[in-house]
């Protein structure tokens, strides 16, 4: 069994995976990198191709012949479904709920809110220059968050802003009924259709973005949105990047009309240590929202689970 991962990073990801295979018994797997682009000298074919935070296209499906396609996490947005399609190879993911993975992207979330509400760069800052009792910082307590998606990891999230006096608004494009973790939690009067994000926001303090990247989603918090925010409002994007569009951002931060971002995930990863965003009030860490110890373990699970589903156990 050969597990191609695609697009490198993730250093943990190969350790959680072999240990996970040789719990479950399995003999003869072996992992291998792959590279996003197909070189001149093509490529040795794989089993299993697993992309991490990078694309797989039909012409890498081509050239390394693989029997499925597994994320390594939840969402698909890397992933060429149509050529898979095309190609019979199955595609299939790991539930955030059942791995712990929502769980551990909800606490990145809270840190990336409490840490532009309580200034935590500024305060660091002013460690150094010993500066003591400064900055002032905002409660989080009694603020009002949308939560753009209301899927596991959105569930989560909202049961954390609960859990710190906050009032959270879920926003989703499917009904209330039909999200029955997030519907528990919340009533109908703080519950909103994505179709009318800004008018969801007109009523929110901050944002926290955790829906899938699809093409209905792709810049989906865009000038309107922000601008229904406000000028006092963070957004915080634990989902994929392109779901803001980050010029109407970049826009907004410079002008004043949003006071901060805090990012787990940009448009290209990893992101410029020079890019023009981190010029402004944003927080960005590197796409480590789901990494965490109980969280890797689970999704490991998860994935040689699904390979035996898919493809047979081997042992």
């Amino acid at each position: 069994m050969r597990i191609g991962l695609v697009g490198g990073g993730f250093a943990a990801l190969r350790g959680a995976l072999a240990t996970a295979f040789d719990e479950a018994g399995w003999s003869g797997v072996e992992i291998v990198d792959v590279p996003v682009e197909v070189p001149a000298g093509g490529l040795d074919g794989v089993d299993v191709l697993c992309p991490m935070g990078s694309a797989i296209s039909g012409a890498l499906m081509d050239a390394t012949s693989p029997r499925m396609i597994q994320q390594f996490g939840v969402g698909l947005s890397g992933v060429d479904v149509a050529a898979a399609a095309e190609r019979g190879i199955p595609v299939d993911n790991v539930s955030g709920a059942e791995s712990g993975n929502a769980v551990a992207v909800a606490e990145i979330a809270l840190l990336h809110l409490l840490a532009l509400l309580r200034r935590f760069e500024a305060a660091r800052a002013n460690v150094a220059r010993r500066l003591v009792g400064e900055p002032m910082g905002t409660t989080l307590a009694g603020r009002t968050v949308g939560v753009l998606g209301v899927g596991d990891i959105g569930a989560e999230v909202i049961g954390r802003l609960r859990a710190f006096g906050a009032v959270p608004v879920g926003i989703g494009r499917r009904p209330r009924a039909e999200t029955p973790r997030a519907a528990a939690l919340l009533d109908d009067a703080h519950f909103h259709h994505a179709d009318d994000l800004p008018g969801a926001l007109a009523r929110c303090d901050d944002l926290v973005v955790c829906c899938p990247l699809t093409e209905r989603t792709r810049g989906l918090v865009g000038a309107a949105a922000l601008a229904a925010l406000g000028p006092a409002g963070y957004v915080v994007n634990v989902a994929r990047g392109p779901v803001v569009d980050r010029d109407a951002l970049l826009d907004a931060l410079r002008a004043g009309r949003v006071a901060g971002a805090g990012l787990d995930v940009t448009w290209v990863e990893p992101i410029d240590p020079d890019d023009e965003l981190l010029a402004q009030h944003v927080v960005v860490t590197p796409h480590v929202g789901g990494i965490t110890d109980s969280s890797y373990a689970g999704i490991a699970a998860g994935f040689v689970a699904s390979v035996g589903r898919h493809l047979g156990r081997v042992s």
